[in-house]
């Protein structure tokens, strides 16, 4: 068992002392880093996009309360387009030819809903309320005819 746990320190020793001596060995963490640094932006600005021109669009925002956030995004996706471009593009171009697409279509779809609900939810929620006292703009009641 102490071999064992020696075997896997000096390994750990090794693999750390390594990547001191050669950057080579820690650009996979500076490259994950790079790659979050410029698709997070744009991955932002298209959902940005997105949650703006649904609330500002009645036909998608009716969509949207129904939960049809594919629908509601199809009405107004044209206008986020280049928004979306850009983010696939990028993703292109750090991945290699297609990924973008792939991944608007696949793990950004499914993203988007939830994260539409949760931005446009006091826009989803109807709060209907009912008062009985007139408004405070409205005329005086009227006075019988019988008092002065």
């Amino acid at each position: 068992m102490r071999v064992l746990l020696y075997g896997v320190m000096a390994a750990l020793g090794a693999m750390e002392l390594a990547a001191a001596v050669h950057p080579a060995a820690a650009a996979p963490n500076a490259r994950a880093e790079h790659r979050r640094a410029v698709l997070a932006p744009l991955e932002q600005a298209a959902t940005d996009c997105f949650a703006e021109t649904i609330g500002n669009n009645p036909a998608a925002l009716a969509h949207a309360r129904a939960g049809r956030w594919y629908e509601a995004a199809g009405v107004i996706g044209f206008l986020c387009r280049p928004e979306v471009d850009a983010m696939t593009k990028a993703r292109d171009h750090l991945e290699g030819r297609g990924a973008g697409g792939r991944y608007f279509t696949g793990p950004y779809t499914r993203h988007l809903g939830p994260e539409l609900a949760r931005r446009l939810e006091p826009l989803l929620t109807t709060k209907a309320v009912a008062n009985a006292e007139p408004r405070a703009d409205s005329e005086a009641p009227a006075v019988p005819a019988g008092e002065p």
